[in-house]
């Protein structure tokens, strides 16, 4: 069973960043893809970034390109969302979710896809 933990999120002021960690445990990272998505008051839930299974390839949401960036530390079993240049429109809850193998560019922000999901980290840009 594979287990996630989200942790890093917060209040920031419009322009700060911040760093999204998961903790993943229960299966090798190395065999998983992992991705963020989040979901803001009264919005649908929707796909924010995803890296694949080897982390060779990576995806952004339109509204997230350029200014956040996904990583993993397989030594951490650990993925990492960068977050700069934050606006007030990026508040939200983020969750992080994982399959095992690897989404392609077409399907990685559906959210069937993913077997597991975290708990979520609240994440507040307002000044």
């Amino acid at each position: 069973q594979v287990h996630l933990v989200e942790s890093g999120g917060g209040l920031v002021q419009p322009g700060g960043s911040l760093r999204l960690s998961c903790a993943v445990s229960g299966f090798s990272l190395d065999a998983l893809g992992i991705g963020w998505f989040r979901q803001a008051p009264g919005k649908e839930r929707e796909g924010v970034s995803y890296v694949n299974s080897s982390g060779g390839s990576t995806y952004y949401a339109d509204s997230v390109k350029g200014r956040f960036a996904i990583s993993r530390d397989f030594a951490k079993n650990t993925v990492y969302l960068q977050m700069n240049s934050l606006k007030p429109e990026d508040t939200a809850m983020y969750y992080c979710v994982a399959k095992r193998g690897s989404l392609s560019g077409s399907t990685w922000y559906l959210r069937p896809w993913y077997e597991y999901w975290g708990q979520g980290t609240q994440v507040t840009v307002s000044s």
